[in-house]
């Protein structure tokens, strides 16, 4: 028996020899087929996309370079924005940097179809349906990162629907909110109501939308079809506010109050009142009901930054012909709540027919003026209760007076310019609190300091009069240097906190450097094409300074969450805001070039979802613009993914910067 089973043993040698060739032919088969197979390949348009992971995805017989992917030590490299699918890097201007290279999504700008290099169109708002694909976006580390590693949900966009879906301002358009309000009868309805979530639809682009006009032509003329809101044309046809020539809506620099043009008007307020030195000692200004910014725009060739302000209302598309025009300007309305501006910033305030009625509500609209007013600032109120008789405008008149004088505003001009047939009252707030103190009446009383809050976001306006500051040394308020030694010199509040001369001395010196070395030389920024500029958490205004003598602005943001360092930035000579990235900011769809942002994203995602906060700079941020993001590389993986999955090119750089460049790809399903 023994004999017998080691016959049989023997036996089976032969068998199982051949069996490992066969396997081993069958392994180097699979081994060779594999080298031929891309890193990442797409489905067709009509196959569903696994979730699993990108090397689970069936190929579509497309090679490496004809979608633009390459393997490139074990990094996932898409490139999608080719003139051809044979066109090579070199050919195109891409490098590769830190073994990281650039992801181009502009599919429309260039004229690749989507299909041609294995890309899905996306349904629009990221929220989850189980019936429709989702899109696995490109990893920025590793083919092995998935979407759960990164902490990033499978995103779906779909478009936000409605009739006000191509300018929708979540924060100003939450109608159910608006109509649920029990009073309107202080401007409530032109206030924030931010809706809950906030949305994450994105904003349909207007038909035959084109890359905006660029600077400084801009000022005079944009295109119609980017804000294609014709009723000012008609509504002030006589006051040459905007009017439509061919293609273009062309701004000639008339106003209700600028009859003569508001170059004219501009000069004659400097010579009515000398002491107003445009440029020098008259830095930032508030022009209140700004209309379409003309005043705010031509000021800028006197060195004179205007944060042009004007609510949502039946004046269409103010605000956003402004940032169209490429004039700083934000939407907002003096109701019942602060503006989100601090104490004692403005230089100067101004208001030609703004249509605010100063003395309503016992006093407390002309008192927020005061509020942001700088100790020696000046208001310059171009209306007709100035120089006209009838019984309404000297009514108005009379209770001005009485207000002015409440407050101890100083009338130190009122004329009236016969060629233009109107005329104009120029105010100045005191510096010290001495003529409150000599008041015939505490009325408007001193604010209490202890029981007051210093924030003026989402704040009830004051019915109190808040005391001026005073210097270090104990006198009266020194008014900040002439521009331009004013943006590098050491603001007066900084001495009331330990250590800032030094932090702000040293930030300023960072951002010179940064700017300089990198920034504007190894981004691949055309910032040729950059005019409207948003820092999203400024500090000290830095970024904005050191980029000052480039052609753009700044609207430099201080999150409420932070320290609170925007009256510095306004002591510089620049403009800012107060701002909650929970919350959607009060600016119309595609008005800004870019916007920038330096460790805020690992700070504040404790607060709120990534994805939405991605969705509004979406939907901010012009076709062909910029996100410029500096954080740790887990929130740029993060970021990365998300901006992606809405086809912005993406690189990261020096394993710290991330620059997104947003195209004109929209999704066709509505929210």
């Amino acid at each position: 028996m023994a004999i017998t089973s080691s016959m049989k043993n023997l036996l089976k040698i032969p068998f199982l020899f051949s069996f490992f060739l066969i396997l081993l032919f069958v392994t180097f088969i699979l081994i060779n087929n594999s080298q031929k197979s891309p890193v990442f390949s797409t489905t067709d348009i009509s196959q569903h996309v696994s979730t699993t992971s990108h090397d689970d995805h069936i190929s579509n017989n497309k090679k490496n370079d004809e979608v633009g992917v390459e393997n490139l030590d074990g990094k996932m490299r898409q490139q999608n924005d080719l003139e051809s699918n044979n066109t090579k890097n070199d050919e195109v201007g891409v490098e590769n940097l830190d073994e990281k290279m650039p992801q181009k999504n502009d599919l429309e700008s260039n004229g690749t179809k989507n299909d041609e290099v294995g890309v899905e169109n996306l349904d629009e708002k990221m929220s989850h349906q189980d019936s429709a694909t989702p899109f696995v976006p490109v990893g920025v580390n590793s083919t092995t990162k998935s979407n759960d590693e990164l902490g990033v949900e499978n995103l779906y966009w779909k478009l936000c629907k409605g009739v006000v879906a191509v300018d929708y301002i979540p924060c100003l358009d939450n109608y159910e909110a608006i109509k649920a309000l029990k009073s309107r009868r202080h401007m409530e309805h032109r206030e924030r109501h931010c809706p809950k979530p906030s949305p994450r639809c994105l904003i349909p682009l207007p038909d035959g939308y084109k890359v905006p006009v660029p600077w400084p032509k801009s000022r005079d003329m944009i295109w119609y079809n980017n804000v294609p809101h014709p009723k000012l044309v008609e509504y002030k046809k006589d006051q040459n506010w905007v009017v439509k020539s061919g293609d273009y809506l062309v701004f000639p620099g008339g106003g209700t109050q600028f009859k003569d043009g508001v170059t004219n008007y501009i000069e004659s307020i400097q010579k009515t009142f000398p002491e107003i030195e445009w440029g020098k000692n008259i830095r930032v200004i508030l022009d209140v009901g700004c209309g379409v910014a003309s005043f705010g725009g031509y000021l800028l060739d006197k060195n004179v930054t205007t944060m042009s302000l004007a609510p949502k209302d039946e004046h269409e598309a103010q605000i956003q012909f402004a940032l169209e025009r490429g004039i700083p300007a934000t939407l907002s309305v003096i109701g019942t709540q602060k503006l989100a501006f601090p104490d004692n910033a403005y230089d100067m305030i101004h208001c030609a027919r703004c249509r605010v009625h100063w003395d309503g509500d016992g006093g407390k609209p002309l008192m927020e003026l005061n509020r942001m007013l700088r100790p020696g600032g000046f208001f310059v109120w171009s209306a007709t209760p100035v120089y006209r008789d009838d019984e309404r405008d000297k009514k108005v008149w009379k209770a001005m007076v009485a207000l002015t004088e409440a407050i101890c505003w100083k009338m130190v001009k009122k004329t009236f310019f016969d060629s233009a047939g109107i005329g104009l009252v120029i105010y100045q707030k005191p510096v010290s609190s001495s003529c409150y103190e000599n008041r015939r009446e505490n009325n408007p009383p001193l604010c209490d300091q202890n029981n007051r809050s210093n924030s003026s976001w989402y704040t009830s306006l004051d019915s109190c009069l808040v005391p001026l500051p005073t210097s270090s040394t104990g006198n009266t308020y020194e008014w900040p240097a002439p521009w331009p030694q004013r943006l590098n010199n050491k603001p007066e509040r900084l001495s009331q906190i330990t250590d800032a001369e030094d932090v702000f001395d040293e930030d300023t010196k960072h951002w010179a450097a940064l700017v300089s070395d990198v920034y504007l030389g190894g981004l691949g920024i055309n910032w040729s094409s950059v005019r409207n500029v948003m820092d999203m958490n400024a500090g000290y205004g830095g970024f904005a300074s050191a980029i000052i003598d480039r052609p753009l602005w700044v609207m430099n943001v201080v999150p409420i969450s932070g320290p609170d360092t925007l009256s510095i930035i306004f002591d510089r000579g620049l403009i800012g805001i107060y701002h909650d990235w929970c919350e959607s900011f009060n600016t119309y769809p595609r008005t800004y070039d870019l916007l920038h942002s330096s460790f805020l994203f690992g700070n504040l995602t404790q607060r709120y979802d990534m994805v939405e906060v991605v969705a509004e700079i979406e939907r901010i941020v012009r076709p062909g613009g910029y996100v410029l993001v500096q954080d740790t590389m887990p929130v740029l993986n993060k970021l990365s993914s998300i901006l992606q999955s809405l086809r912005w090119s993406v690189t990261v750089q020096q394993q710290q910067f991330l620059v997104g460049k947003k195209g004109f790809w929209r999704p066709d399903e509505k929210a």
